[in-house]
């Protein structure tokens, strides 16, 4: 059981870091809409790599914050049940789900963006824009890093499912404090 805990708890610390770091993403991403309207209704100007950053920086948020925000419960549910259920059924749920649902997607999304990603480096594949952002290959290679973190989520979910099975369920809790990170 300890070991279980252990890789839970790994898992959990990696995607609540991803998470964290992942999130100030989002303020540089407001930042650059912000010079992206501005610089156009105000001075007439645009640039295409500001617009394609956005956009990048917004598909990169939503795909490496996925674990983070089922860690955190915050992936949308139908709660009609789920939310008044016992932890058991919860627990099974959460292993059908993850087991059965969850997997054989984010299994296939790797395989299936597997060719697409090599190719794409490769090539060192660069927007297909005019005075577009370099590097596309980095945001297909996000594709891959969101099945492994999202999959890792889903494995830790699994995990802790077992355990409230068994009769331990005890969830990490992520503190605020100047102790970022750290499992209370």
């Amino acid at each position: 059981m300890a070991f279980l805990r252990l890789v839970t708890h790994t898992i959990d610390w990696i995607n609540e870091q991803v998470g964290r770091g992942v999130s100030w993403l989002t303020v540089a991403m407001v930042l650059d809409v912000f010079a992206v309207v501005v610089l156009r209704y105000l001075f007439d100007v645009g640039w295409v790599w500001m617009q394609e950053l956005y956009v990048w920086s917004h598909a990169t948020v939503f795909m490496l914050g996925a674990g983070y925000t089922l860690m955190h419960d915050g992936h949308v549910r139908i709660d009609l049940i789920y939310r008044s259920a016992s932890k058991r059924y919860k627990a099974i749920v959460d292993i059908v789900g993850s087991v059965f649902l969850a997997g054989p997607v984010l299994i296939l999304t790797f395989n299936n963006s597997e060719r697409l990603i090599l190719r794409s480096w490769e090539n060192m594949e660069k927007s297909a824009e005019a005075g577009g952002l370099p590097g596309v290959f980095l945001l297909k290679t996000v594709i891959a890093v969101f099945c492994v973190l999202f999959g890792l989520q889903f494995l830790a979910l699994t995990l802790r499912s077992i355990e409230t099975l068994l009769g331990y369920d005890d969830k990490p809790e992520f503190t605020d404090s100047d102790d970022e990170g750290v499992l209370l």
